[in-house]
């Protein structure tokens, strides 16, 4: 992981350690993480009022429910594995409770609207299969 830059390997690491702990697909969440693309403190405003936050652009609108468990933008913003790990929390929600296949539940991550569901899915799917030839060639088996 040394070949990695420093943001890079806080992805990679956190990711798998978060989908570890919620069991969820480590491939699947790495996607996630590269798809979304955000940083540490990047909030981007969304055309509906929310904003997307920090490492995995992590909606708002889902901390309205989260904050009575006093969890806030401000600490899905900072760096470091938390929000990697409120992003498996919900991946694994949408994989447990949502209907579809498991790609279409995931991409519900990013919108339940079929049309924007539909290309976030085929992507994220190119980008897990990518991303679990990577791990097997460093953590595969046998």
């Amino acid at each position: 992981m040394m070949d990695m830059p420093p943001d890079m390997q806080e992805r990679v690491v956190c990711s798998i350690t978060a989908a570890i702990k919620y069991e969820i697909p480590a491939n699947i969440l790495l996607a996630i993480a590269e798809k979304e693309g955000g940083k540490p403190g990047q909030w981007v405003r969304n055309s509906n009022g929310t904003y997307d936050v920090g490492s995995l652009q992590f909606n708002t609108a889902y901390l309205q429910d989260l904050s009575r468990y006093g969890i806030t933008a401000d600490h899905v913003a900072q760096a470091g594995c938390y929000a990697y790990d409120l992003a498996a929390w919900r991946v694994r929600q949408h994989i447990k409770n949502d209907r579809g296949d498991i790609w279409t539940k995931a991409a519900n991550y990013h919108s339940r609207t079929p049309e924007y569901n539909s290309k976030y899915r085929a992507d994220l799917i190119a980008r897990a299969v990518k991303w679990a030839d990577w791990l097997e060639e460093r953590f595969g088996g046998e």
